[in-house]
């Protein structure tokens, strides 16, 4: 690697690293021979190099951003961070007494609640709710990750979740094994772009030769006190933000025009969440989502939103190994992770038009078990769900790790 690389033309050539256990990894970014083109190399610090492609300066924007979500940082991003000011330290040591405070009156107001039973999730406690034919199955093979607890603490504090990252990289599933562990019901409001207003607050219909009202998803959901997703909610009519909007505050109340402003407090236990493909940090990715709406900050200010990225390799491969061993050695589940990771790394750069998902990755695994052959479990489980080109190039990715016969 060579810090030299940086250019004052183009502040983004140059070396991007992060620290990875005793070592580091990082990408570098030069000038490609082709016109507005970069090179971009991925490599470790033993001088290994896995990737090496040429985009042009919107994925270039991209991936530069991600890279810094990541942790990755230019030679002038650490030298500025070394030459941070007293004040940085003197904020960080402050912050580092308040939260610690913070920590122990949460503790203290949680001692002081009920003594109802409580779960623990990652490391949060989560009070349990009432088992009912509406709590999701528990997938025992599920990974909780530290990256996670935020979100299960702010379930527990009743905070409105917005939950945005590609198809497949497991934002509904999250929530529903929250819910499992936590046995609370869920009902799912999936903005498919035929979810209509009444679908989802309510309507009046004539049964039995009477007019009756029949609650929607949400106002059934508020009243029970089941947790809501409202999945691909970048998809959803206006009209539908606008009845969300109403009661995305802790304790917002619906109010139902349509049923002579019947008012409908929410129950204790009713939580809130939705998912999307192309909000906020995922903007980007909109042109790969369409008919994804924009949403205004005002919408988003009222959630928290979390980027659910895929699982790295390492994580993935546990996952395989939970959900299949003993019959899946190690070097088995991490290939497949890698084949996986490939795939996804296609999808950013738009070599392919479909993601990949855990979900797909343990159907091909299972079905290879089955059948012990890669190629023809790929059929059914890849190939038969893409389009040609995308199935050709998966193709030519498996094959790099598997010799597979033709």
């Amino acid at each position: 690697m060579n810090a030299s690389l940086l250019s004052d033309d183009n502040p983004s050539i140059g070396v991007y690293t992060r620290s990875i256990g005793s070592g580091a990894e990082w990408w570098r970014v030069s000038l490609s021979e082709r016109a507005f083109m970069y090179r971009i190399e991925h490599g470790r610090d033993d001088g290994s190099v896995d990737i090496d492609t040429v985009v042009d300066q919107e994925n270039l924007d991209a991936k530069l951003q991600k890279w810094h979500r990541e942790g990755y940082l230019s030679e002038t991003e650490r030298e500025q961070l070394a030459a941070a000011p007293q004040a940085s330290a003197d904020f960080m040591a402050d912050l580092a007494r308040a939260s610690n405070a913070f920590a122990q009156s949460t503790v203290r107001t949680a001692t002081s609640r009920s003594t109802a039973q409580v779960v623990t999730i990652g490391r949060i406690d989560v009070p349990l709710g009432t088992p009912n034919p509406l709590v999701p199955a528990v997938n025992p093979a599920w990974l909780f990750t530290e990256r996670f607890n935020d979100i299960v603490e702010d379930i527990v504090e009743n905070r409105r979740v917005m939950l945005i990252g590609h198809t497949g990289s497991g934002k509904t599933s999250l929530i529903e094994q929250i819910a499992a562990r936590a046995q609370y019901g869920v009902l799912r409001s999936n903005m498919n772009g035929q979810t209509t207003v009444g679908d989802f607050v309510g309507f009046w219909t004539v049964k039995g030769g009477e007019t009756v009202w029949v609650d929607g998803v949400l106002p059934a959901a508020m009243r029970e006190g089941r947790w809501l997703i409202v999945d691909e909610v970048d998809f959803a009519e206006p009209a539908i933000l606008a009845v969300l909007t109403a009661v995305l505050e802790p304790g917002g109340r619906l109010l139902l025009k349509e049923k002579g402003n019947d008012i409908v407090e929410p129950h204790p236990s009713f939580r809130l969440f939705a998912t999307a493909n192309a909000v906020g940090a995922m903007s980007q990715f909109r042109h790969l989502y369409q008919g994804a709406n924009l949403m205004n900050e005002a919408f988003l200010d009222r959630w928290r939103v979390y980027l659910i990225d895929y699982l790295s390799p390492d994580e993935e491969a546990e996952v395989l190994m939970r959900t299949l061993a003993p019959h899946l050695s190690q070097t088995m589940a991490h290939t497949l992770a890698a084949i996986a990771a490939d795939c996804r790394a296609a999808f950013a750069r738009e070599d392919l038009a479909s993601a990949f998902s855990t979900r797909r990755l343990l159907d091909w695994a299972q079905l290879m078990l089955r059948t012990g052959d890669p190629e023809r479990a790929a059929g059914p489980a890849i190939y038969a769900k893409v389009s040609p080109e995308d199935a050709a190039l998966i193709r030519s990715i498996i094959r790099h790790y598997i010799a597979t016969q033709a």
